[in-house]
């Protein structure tokens, strides 16, 4: 039997205190020390929450962090945080400029992410209550799409690395570094957010950058489709036996926006089928994902789809009608038994958060948890 379990894909709003006390740190008057109190204390206030709401797996709300994967990658040795030419485009926005450039040989000893963790798991041991503490990173893919940003990333990257498999094999090293340290500290569910899957279905990220490479947008699919999962199953099929390794595949999440668009169809095999994950935390909360049919592609029964039928990008609570009208239709394509429910991503992908409440991110989560209880049980 496939377990599932009521869960969040893993951020949520920022409390204004912590927005206030980031802000005094990134200006020289709040201590580093002062900062991770604050951070601290708001962490153990949502873990709380997380539990008055039924949630069976809790996250830290990537409250520690100003983006779901920079602070990550600045984590790694011989990675530094820098800016870049310009931020990443959004639908009508762009964010900061922040970045990550390669500087040296790249290990994983001594993330600071393990540290994290244990304090969140320490915590959520201490409720006394069935409650799993699970964490989330970035994909392996994905750190790589950032070390090729742009032509001064690529450079950068050469010079350290003009051996595409010693880049590749320290890329499986670090990461699994990091994942062993997290397990050695008791985790049991990793969940790899990954949004170069997102930008693979988006046709026109295609065509430019098919231009650019002066290749078909065909071919330019299907080469980094191989490589992107080379890179993750690098690392998803040697991790340490016992632990579950989920992935959340997003199409851009900032302040309300998005940055790409299209259905799963053209990366299914590779994704669903190829990839050694298992459970899809899947946006389909608009047009821009397309329909379900994608979902064939999941042959492995033991494999799970969360729909993320529920978006976290704006307030209006969705009809519950309608909701699960949707999972029906869903399962003319998997069985009733292969799906979940979830949002469609988290609240606050980086520090700006979307544009609703705290209010709202909780009733969104009560209405996934009541469509479960009436469709599951």
């Amino acid at each position: 039997m496939v377990e599932k379990y009521f869960e969040h894909v893993g951020s949520f709003l920022r409390p204004e205190v912590l927005q206030n006390a980031r802000r005094a740190y990134e200006l020289g008057r709040l201590s580093q020390e002062h900062l991770k109190s604050v951070e601290d204390i708001a962490i153990k206030d949502l873990v709380d929450k997380q539990i008055a709401a039924g949630l069976e797996k809790v996250t830290d709300g990537e409250f520690r962090r100003a983006y779901w994967h920079l602070d990550f990658f600045w984590g790694f040795q011989g990675i530094e945080h820098v800016q870049a030419s310009s931020g990443y485009q959004f639908h009508g926005q762009e964010t900061k400029a922040d970045s990550a450039l390669i500087s040296g040989k790249i290990a994983g000893e001594n993330h600071p992410f393990v540290e994290a963790y244990r304090f969140l798991k320490n915590y959520v041991d201490s409720k006394g209550v069935a409650v799993e503490a699970k964490y989330t990173i970035p994909a392996p893919s994905q750190f790589y799409f950032e070390l090729i940003r742009d032509q001064e990333h690529v450079d950068k990257l050469n010079e350290i690395y003009p051996d595409f498999e010693e880049l590749r094999a320290h890329i499986k090293a670090a990461y699994l570094q990091v994942i062993n340290d997290l397990v050695d500290e008791g985790l049991k569910t990793l969940q790899i957010d990954d949004c170069t899957w997102g930008v693979l279905v988006d046709d026109h990220f295609l065509t430019v950058w098919a231009q650019a490479q002066g290749n078909s947008k065909e071919d330019v699919r299907d080469e980094l489709s191989k490589l992107f999962l080379t890179l993750n199953n690098d690392v998803y099929e040697n991790v340490p036996e016992g632990l579950l390794v989920n992935t959340h595949v997003c199409r851009g999440n900032f302040h309300s926006t998005w940055a790409s668009s299209g259905s799963y169809d053209s990366v299914a095999k590779v994704l669903f089928t190829d990839e050694a994950a298992k459970t899809y935390f899947l946006e389909f909360d608009d047009e821009r994902s397309g329909g379900f049919e994608s979902l064939v592609a999941i042959k492995d029964p033991e494999k799970v789809a969360v729909l993320g039928l529920i978006t976290s990008k704006f307030p209006d609570l969705e009809d519950k009608k309608q909701l699960i009208a949707r999972l029906k239709e869903a399962s003319r394509y998997l069985p009733l038994e292969q799906l979940w429910l979830s949002t469609q991503c988290g609240f606050a992908s980086t520090e700006e958060g979307n544009i609703l409440t705290e209010e709202d991110q909780w009733k969104k989560l009560a209405l996934v948890k009541e469509i479960i209880d009436e469709v599951w049980n």
